[in-house]
């Protein structure tokens, strides 16, 4: 009976080894590059970057080159003072304009430096939001990786189980050939094997629908096929205190709040430099040319530098420059309530999460020794089976007691995998 399972086990694992082996880095590093959801956090972020410029902010000058060139062919006809009349058919008349203007506001109450700081907050927003996007996505990855390795170790219990199921129908088969058993256990034995590969079967689709999610999350090809590690490595070292530390300064959640509080800042600073004068300087320079067919000028033309400066003040506007101070004011005071609710929660979900990590480290040592205990009561069951000493009920209840236990303690590392991803994820440092 162990030979034989060890040789299927055998031929399962050198087959499993043909496919690609991808490790948690490994579906980390794809899922970064690809992923879609990342890559337009990235493409948004490269936004913002461009967007944060002095130019942009109003601090530059602006530059305009134009030119205008009108022509008419008209009839004409001009009555002097002195009673003579001129007279002109198709008189062509044209009038040609071209130069450049510089346009500088050199000073509007300070709201193009709280401009620019805005748009730097926005950058550094925009950092943020990419990190938090790949946390939560390498997150995503990592929790579906684990899954499948736990649900790649239950197919192998089920794989296990199914080799003892049909050594029992042969065994049973033996037994009443010889007569010292019913047709009833052999066809028990068969029910038996037939709902082992029925489970089999299910484990098996639900493994593949898994990979094909997996790939999604790496935005890859869905048909890849590949295998991932054998075991869950669970870090059980964890500590609130140092989690709640590091959830103050890296939590990206918690850091969006207090740049949206910054930008809110800086917003009540423009806001306010409305209540000062804005000046502006101006320079340019002009050439005008002006033909006439019909006049007492024929062609005027002129060219030359202009230059000059304007001041205005907002002295009175309904009152509106109040009630935008106003809405302003209020907008930091959100900020700050969203701060401290954004605190209160990851407080709440770190003590939530960190007790169910606790339980679930404590549920993997107590589903081991019950896997344990399990293959030692499986073991003399068979033995006892197979000489005839216990009836095929309790044969088949130990072997359930063992496929449950091996099931009960993957899932046990699993759960405690996910715990752990969830409290770094929260701490701000689930990186590779």
């Amino acid at each position: 009976m162990r030979s034989i399972l060890l040789f299927f086990i055998s031929i399962i694992y050198f087959g499993a080894d043909a496919q690609e082996l991808i490790t948690p880095e490994d579906a980390v590093k794809i899922a970064v590059e690809n992923n879609y959801d990342i890559r337009i956090a990235k493409n948004d972020l490269n936004i913002d970057k461009t967007n944060n410029t002095i130019g942009n902010a109003g601090m530059l000058p602006s530059v305009v080159g134009s030119v205008t060139d009108n022509n008419s062919i008209q009839s004409s006809s001009q009555t002097r003072s002195d009673g003579t009349t001129q007279e002109l058919d198709n008189a062509r008349n044209s009038n040609l304009n071209y130069g450049v203007a510089l346009d500088w506001t050199v000073f509007d109450g300070f709201g193009m430096f709280a401009r620019y700081d805005q748009l730097k907050a926005i950058e550094k927003q925009g950092q943020v939001e990419l990190q938090l996007m790949v946390m939560t996505r390498v997150s995503d990855v990592l929790a579906a990786y684990y899954d499948l390795v736990q649900q790649q170790q239950q197919l192998a219990a089920l794989d296990s189980t199914l080799i003892i199921s049909r050594a029992r129908v042969e065994l049973a088969h033996n037994r009443y050939t010889i007569g010292k058993a019913s047709k009833l256990e052999e066809l028990n034995a068969q029910v038996d094997l037939n709902t082992d590969q029925t489970n089999l079967l299910r484990a098996k689709e639900m493994l593949a629908n898994s990979k094909i999610a997996l790939n999604q999350l790496m935005a890859r090809d869905v048909k890849t096929d590949f295998r991932v590690a054998d075991e869950i490595s669970v870090d059980n070292a964890l500590l609130l205190p140092t989690l709640e530390d590091l959830a103050q300064k890296q939590n990206p959640s918690l850091q969006l709040q207090l740049i949206n509080k910054n930008i809110a800042e800086y917003n009540l600073k423009a806001v306010k430099a409305q209540r000062l004068p804005v000046v502006s300087v101006s320079t340019g320079y002009n050439f005008v040319e002006t033909r006439n067919s019909l006049g007492f000028t024929s062609r005027t033309s002129a060219n030359g530098l202009a230059y000059g400066f304007a001041a205005s003040m907002n002295i009175f506007n309904g009152f509106n420059q109040n009630r935008n101070e106003k809405v302003a004011k209020l907008q930091i005071e959100n900020s700050k309530l969203l701060i401290d609710q954004q605190t209160q929660v990851i407080s709440s979900q770190l003590n939530s999460a960190y007790q169910t990590y606790l339980t679930n480290i404590s549920l993997i040592e107590l589903e081991s020794k019950n896997e344990q205990i399990a293959k030692q009561n499986l073991d003399i069951t068979m033995d006892k089976y197979r000489i005839g000493t216990i009836p095929t009920i309790e044969y088949r209840t130990a072997q359930l007691n063992y496929v449950n236990a091996q099931v009960r303690h993957s899932i046990a590392k699993y759960n405690a995998k996910v715990s752990e991803i969830t409290l770094r994820e929260l701490a701000g440092n689930l990186t590779f």
